[in-house]
């Protein structure tokens, strides 16, 4: 008999629901007298005692003699009881182990992928029991080293933001340990034995036992170097960004003082020349100020796009031709696929996007060099490369060709690739919102650099829609053709004149006010 037979089931199933030990003469007898007839019994003394830890069921223990064998007496089944507490308390301990070990595995892999550094000191010693990756990492120590963390640490120097050196008793786990509490935020340059330096956000918090004694001092140490370097490139951006917009103010002003200041009336030529020099400075500073709005809103993921069916050869042409009328030395040489499917876009984002990336190529290329647009169908994508023979990109400058305020520079007469270093990133949010992606090639220095973009064809976009309609780039809503009127509210007199002006030269029917309060008459 087993305990998979139904006789056996119902045997087993007896015995584990059994509240107290049994101890039995003559088990046969004894099943008998529950109602399972049927089973033919070849035991004669019985013992059985449960494997409990609190309310837990976690076995039972059989104990059994042949029919007329020598019967159990009560010392026996107190052994037996014992016994069974004694395997609980090994299950129950074996179990609270593995669980220990699991969740003492799962605290080390959380740490260890930190980000930042975790040390844990002795807080009597201050001697460092345990450093995870980052923290490795930060004391350069390889990352199989199994050496003295305190012999490493001591070779380590520290110093303030200031230059001023850091002694070892007042390092913040230091500092921690003695006045039993919390040191938060504290700049400490690490200067590595190797000479290297990294500038470092700590902070040391001594953890209690029981007792209130300190059990051990738990230091985080924050790698704060990256966030330096872009805190040095957001400096420069605004530094370079207020020159680029003073220069054009100043031209302004002085086209402005020189034709009202004039002691005669100029003659019509200079007249015109002065209003061509503030119409350009004009425009100049609005390009500026709309490529900042740009980017502010592709990082707000509100760029708006208006897609359309659009042929790309119609793009690379107007791309082309605006570029070559701003007055770069580069001619533009276009290799066009025959017959390319027409995409979904926003053409004059598309024009941007061309624009900005023939102006990156003339900065980083010799004057009068030639410049390769290529457009040819991969897929369902149509890919848009421009190629130039300047410069080149470096493989350590490749990660951060798309950044914001990365301002590579082209090591061309100090050149910067990416001018306010925004053209390029504007670029990727641009066809990242159109569905696409950008991508830069270079063999390195000197070597000239592609850029390449991807737009999706109109099928693709049909195809994608009737698959699944949220996967679909985003569409801006449209003008309708039938609206004439277009309500324009604005404090200034002179705007609002500048914008009654344009308007009318659209086509469009200007309603002008200064006063919010009357936008609701007026829509009414």
């Amino acid at each position: 008999m087993t305990s998979k037979d139904p006789q056996g089931e119902a045997m087993f199933g007896y015995l584990s629901g059994l509240c107290e030990p049994l101890g039995i003469c003559d088990f046969g007898t004894h099943v008998a007298s529950t109602g399972m007839p049927g089973l033919e019994s070849v035991i004669g003394p019985f013992m059985a005692a449960r494997i409990r830890a609190g309310n837990s069921h976690l076995g039972s223990i059989f104990i059994a003699r042949e029919p007329g064998g020598q019967e159990f007496t009560s010392e026996d089944e107190e052994t037996l009881e014992m016994f069974a507490n004694q395997a609980a308390v090994a299950v129950t301990n074996a179990r609270r182990y593995g669980e220990e070990q699991r969740a003492k595995a799962d605290l080390e892999a959380l740490v260890n992928t930190s980000p930042v550094g975790v040390l844990v000191f002795d807080p009597k010693k201050c001697r460092p029991t345990i450093a995870n990756r980052e923290a490795r990492r930060i004391m350069d120590l390889p990352h199989d080293w199994s050496g003295d963390l305190a012999a490493r640490l001591r070779e380590i120097s520290y110093r303030r933001m200031d230059g001023s050196a850091v002694a070892h008793e007042d390092l913040p786990v230091v500092r921690a340990a003695r006045a039993g509490e919390s040191v938060q935020a504290e700049e400490l340059v690490v200067c590595r034995a190797s000479g290297e330096e990294v500038t470092t956000l700590v902070n040391a918090t001594p953890i209690r036992a029981d007792d209130g004694e300190i059990a051990s001092i738990v230091a985080t140490v924050q790698d704060i170097t990256p966030l330096e370097e872009l805190e040095r490139l957001r400096a420069e951006f605004l530094g370079m960004v207020s020159h680029e917009l003073r220069a054009p103010l100043a031209a302004i002003k002085g086209s402005a003082a020189t034709a009202r200041g004039a002691s005669s009336p100029l003659d019509p030529a200079e007249t015109r020349q002065f209003f061509r020099i503030i119409e350009e400075q004009a425009d100049q500073m609005r390009d500026l100020i709309n490529n900042l709005l740009d980017l502010t809103r592709i990082e707000a993921r509100t760029l708006s796009i208006t897609p359309d069916t659009t042929d790309v050869a119609a793009v690379i042409e107007q791309a082309k031709n605006a570029f070559l009328s701003s007055g770069h030395d580069s001619s533009v040489e276009v290799e066009m696929m025959p017959e390319l499917p027409r995409v979904w876009a926003d053409g004059h984002r598309l024009v941007q996007v061309l624009h900005n990336l023939l102006s990156n190529a003339a900065k980083c290329s010799r004057k009068w060099s030639t410049i390769t647009v290529a457009a040819s169908l991969q897929e369902m994508y149509v890919a848009v490369s421009v190629t130039d023979d300047g410069t080149g990109v470096t493989a350590e400058q490749m990660p951060r060709l798309f950044s914001k305020f990365s301002g590579i520079d082209s090591g061309a007469g100090g050149q910067r690739e990416n001018g306010y270093g925004l053209g390029l990133a504007i670029c990727k949010g641009i066809v990242e919102a159109h569905g696409g992606r950008i991508w830069a090639e270079s063999d390195g220095r000197g070597h000239g650099t592609r850029f390449t973009f991807t737009i999706p064809t109109v099928d693709a976009i049909a195809a994608r829609s009737a698959a699944d309609p949220e996967t679909a780039p985003g569409v801006s809503p449209q003008v309708s053709a039938g609206v004439e009127r277009v309500l324009v509210v604005d404090d200034d007199p002179q705007m609002l004149r500048y914008v009654r002006n344009t308007l009318l030269e659209g086509g469009y029917t200007p309603i002008l006010t200064g006063d919010p309060s009357e936008v609701g008459d007026l829509l009414a």
